[in-house]
Order: C-alpha cells, then sequence, then structure tokens
C-alpha cells in the first residue's frame, strides 16, 4: 500500500507494509487492558448524569447537560415547585437533559442547580 508524502518522511512505516484492520487490532488493545488490569474507564449513565463535588463546600451533585448544549450541576432529590422561584427550577428528562421547568403547578416538583443552593457560594456574596 502507498503511503502518503507526509507518512513517507516521518519514517511511520514502509510502503510494503499491509494496512492495519481496526477490526483486527481493537479486541487485542481490549485484552492488553485487561490483562494489565487498567481496564477501560467506567462511563456514566446519560441518564444519571456524572457525579461532582462541588469544590467550595464539598456537597455532592450530578452533571447534567441542558438542552442549550451546557452542563449544570443539579442537587441530589427533588423539591416541591412552590418553594423554587422561578427560572431556578430543573426537570430531568429520560434521557438526563436537564430542562428549564418554566410553567408548573404549585403541587409539582422539581430540581435544583447546586449553584442557587451552595452554602459557601451564599456565604461570599
Amino acid at each position: 500500500m502507498p503511503l502518503c508524502p507526509a507518512c513517507t518522511k516521518a519514517g511511520t512505516g514502509s510502503a510494503d507494509r499491509d494496512p492495519v484492520r481496526l477490526g483486527d487490532v481493537l479486541p487485542v488493545t481490549a485484552a492488553a487492558l485487561r490483562a494489565s488490569g487498567r481496564g477501560p474507564a467506567p462511563v456514566p449513565s446519560p441518564r444519571t448524569g456524572a457525579p461532582m463535588t462541588c469544590r467550595y463546600c464539598g456537597g455532592r451533585a450530578r452533571w447534567h447537560r441542558t438542552t442549550g448544549d451546557r452542563w449544570v450541576a443539579i442537587e441530589p432529590g427533588v423539591r416541591p415547585v412552590a418553594g423554587v422561584p422561578r427560572g431556578r427550577r430543573w426537570y430531568i428528562a429520560g434521557d438526563g437533559t436537564a430542562v428549564h421547568l418554566h410553567g408548573a403547578v404549585p403541587a409539582d416538583t422539581c430540581r435544583v442547580s447546586h449553584f442557587d443552593v451552595c452554602p459557601a457560594r451564599r456565604r461570599a456574596a
């Protein structure tokens, strides 16, 4: 298989070397990682969010992607909508996306961002 000029100059291979199929390399790499005891890092479920610890107060929350393709740390548990100001209410959709909950019945529940209730941030303000 002919190599491109950049690969030829870099000495990354020889022109007579056959290409390596990805399907042949991945199983061998996975087996080598398992044998070394360093398996792949666990990937958090998008539905539950990735755990985080606040660097200011040490509180725990979970990162969720928002509909605007940003990330927000959501406190564990739900709260009554009546006790959370409008604009601070979040709903976690079935796919784990955090959605601003604008209109709600007072009997509904919602989630809040950790940054809105962090005790260390409130003391500093």
